[in-house]
């Protein structure tokens, strides 16, 4: 301890391999959870109690496919940098906000007869 030390400066030192594997695995371990929560967050379309309740009151069920047409519906807005979308599929509309990937509204085709959609700065047209 005799030796002079400044601050600002790199010294060498040597790292010895337990200490860099522990290092090593403490940055993976911080690094996994949040990498994959991310992951899985942005490929997750998500639902808001109120489309919940709009899909339930007019009797509209997504199944898988359905579900993986509007994720890329989602994607193709957010492509584009569009903010809240409309997507138009078959018999029913859904307005779905893109940054969160959540479908605010759900709509089928005899409540979409004669609306205004407001509020949307983009539409998808799913065939």
């Amino acid at each position: 301890m005799s030796e002079r030390l400044t601050i600002g400066q790199l010294y060498p030192s040597k790292i010895y391999p337990t200490a860099q594997n522990a290092a090593q695995r403490s940055s993976q371990h911080e690094a996994s959870p949040t990498s994959f929560n991310q992951i899985f967050q942005d490929e997750l379309l998500k639902f808001s109690n109120h489309a919940t309740k709009r899909l339930e009151q007019r009797g509209i069920e997504l199944k898988g496919e359905q579900l993986a047409r509007i994720q890329n519906a989602v994607d193709k807005a957010a492509a584009k940098g569009s903010k809240e979308s409309l997507i138009l599929m078959k018999d029913m509309a859904l307005i779905v906000n893109v940054a969160n990937r959540t479908v605010v509204t759900a709509m089928d085709g005899s409540s979409m007869k004669d609306n205004v959609f407001t509020q949307i700065d983009s539409a998808v047209v799913i065939s």
